[in-house]
């Protein structure tokens, strides 16, 4: 139990582009990855695929637009539907997030050596699939 309070104290969600939160940055991935075409995507699509309610994400998307991260236009096939996508800063604000991400994760496997950082990673993946079981059954 210590070690998992020790992961709590590190404050790792910290995030590593200064004025955006690790929410922020999630829904920015979402619309770069998500969006099909430079009309972006609709706020329910980023909604649905984060698992988070689409007020939740409305609330994100005015933060990321008063930053100057994310365009809102109206769609053209469904005028009540809004659809999002990145401006230059957030493609930017992305690649730094990006960057930061695979420089800790280079890090990790420097300091654990090859051997140590293979163990971790297949422990992980057994956690993950023990705790996706685990959800499944009733309680």
């Amino acid at each position: 139990m210590e070690a998992f309070l020790r992961f709590k104290r590190l404050n790792w969600k910290q995030s590593p582009i200064a004025g955006l939160r690790p929410s922020e940055i999630m829904v920015l991935y979402c619309i770069q990855h998500k969006a099909t075409d430079a009309s972006g995507i609709r706020i329910s699509e980023i909604s649905s695929t984060l698992r988070v309610t689409s007020p939740t994400i409305t609330q994100l998307i005015n933060d990321l637009e008063a930053k100057g991260y994310v365009d809102r236009t109206t769609d053209k096939e469904d005028r009540r539907a809004v659809r999002v996508r990145l401006t230059d800063a957030g493609e930017k604000a992305i690649r730094k997030a990006s960057d930061a991400f695979l420089s800790l994760f280079v890090g990790l496997v420097e300091y654990l050596g090859e051997k140590d950082s293979n163990l971790l990673a297949e422990l992980l993946s057994r956690v993950f699939v023990y705790f996706n079981e685990v959800r499944q059954r009733p309680l």
